[in-house]
């Protein structure tokens, strides 16, 4: 066999396009010539990088043909970087985000071995192999397809702009329900958002609001979302004491911030005794942030702030959080809600107990 018909066999060999008989005898010749089996070797790695070259320029071509179908119906905009944005960015897209700058690295690694092989005399292995390049458009189809249903349906595009920001904290893991305020759930007319400490967002409907107690129940009806463990917190059925140390965890920018403060009255404005008074920092979107004491016991939910005075926030009271829950439990849509909960807080120092409850503590946003 001349040097010619050797790489047709190879590439025979690898497509699978030989029978039975030809392929024993081709392993036959490779134990019978290393140097063959050594050529077969090559090749086959040849081929591999020459297939993730044509799929990497595919999934290149595909993305800037949606990002510009997206940009084209207004789905989303693309503004000039700052010097900080990672925060603002939904991580289900930091992957697709992430394989587009890889595709760059894999097309300039890919493009050096090409050139290497064209230098090195093996320009002719390169033009059977074209139309298999073509095959590769198959793969990146699916992705195409996903994002155009995304596009179709405005779940979890980017860029959605958001009227008002808050907080919302889990009760139900397991099932996707959270507690917020009712005048949150009020203020979105159109759609509920809920983004967790990781920048993953989740589409949410309120399933309960009462505007006397100012709670209201979100469930999160995003298929995307995936179960989580029992609480770490437990909610306090009973009322707490004056003067109780008290910290929050919630969302008055685009990053979860912690305060602390204490319980500086046991009745909220005018006397009302729905709510505590607390003595501590909070911004408007604070309202639905937890409020828990040195125990591990949720004691609160954030509801307003006295405008009149710095540093004096309303938090209704966490015997409500039940009442609530039984209150929605009446309706067939919320008829599941479970508190699982395993307090395993109590004891930490207070950087151990945050960074146990961040993941449960999520951004509410609406349009």
């Amino acid at each position: 066999m001349n040097e010619m018909q050797i790489a047709e066999a190879t590439e025979r060999f690898l497509c699978g396009e030989m029978s039975p008989e030809e392929m024993q005898q081709f392993r036959d010749l490779r134990k019978s010539r290393p140097d063959i089996d050594q050529q077969v070797v090559e090749y086959s790695v040849f081929l591999t990088e020459l297939a993730r070259y044509g799929e990497a320029v595919s999934l290149r071509s595909d993305l800037r043909q949606i990002e510009n179908e997206l940009k084209e119906k207004g789905l989303i905009e693309f503004h000039k970087p700052v010097k900080k944005t990672t925060g603002f960015l939904s991580a289900r897209y930091r992957d697709t985000i992430m394989v587009a700058a890889t595709v760059a690295g894999i097309i300039l690694i890919v493009g050096i071995t090409i050139i290497s092989a064209i230098n090195s005399g093996s320009e002719r292995k390169i033009k059977p192999l074209v139309e298999k390049l073509k095959q590769q458009e198959k793969k990146t189809s699916q992705i195409e397809k996903r994002m155009n249903q995304l596009a179709a349906s405005g779940t979890g595009i980017p860029g959605m702009e958001a009227r008002f920001r808050a907080t919302g904290f889990m009760i139900d893991p397991a099932q996707g329900y959270l507690i917020t305020n009712a005048h949150v759930v009020q203020e979105a007319r159109n759609r509920i958002i809920v983004e967790n400490n990781q920048g993953l967002e989740y589409n949410a409907q309120a399933v309960y609001y009462n505007t006397e107690t100012d709670l209201a129940l979100l469930k999160i009806t995003d298929s995307a979302f995936k179960k989580m463990p029992a609480l770490p917190y437990s909610i306090k059925k009973n009322e707490a004491d004056l003067g109780d140390a008290i910290f929050l965890l919630g969302y008055p920018k685009p990053e979860i911030v912690y305060d602390e403060g204490y319980i500086s009255a046991m009745n909220g404005y005018d006397m009302d005794t729905l709510f505590y008074q607390l003595s501590t920092p909070a911004n408007e979107g604070n309202s639905g942030s937890p409020i828990i004491n040195r125990r591990g016991e949720l004691l609160g939910v954030v509801s307003s702030m006295q405008t009149n005075s710095q540093g004096v926030v309303f938090a209704i009271k966490s015997s409500h959080i039940f009442d609530a829950i039984e209150a929605a439990r009446k309706n067939e849509a919320s008829s599941d809600i479970s508190i699982v909960s395993k307090n395993t807080l109590r004891g930490l120092d207070r950087s151990v107990q945050v960074r146990k409850m961040q993941d449960y503590i999520f951004m509410v946003k609406g349009n």
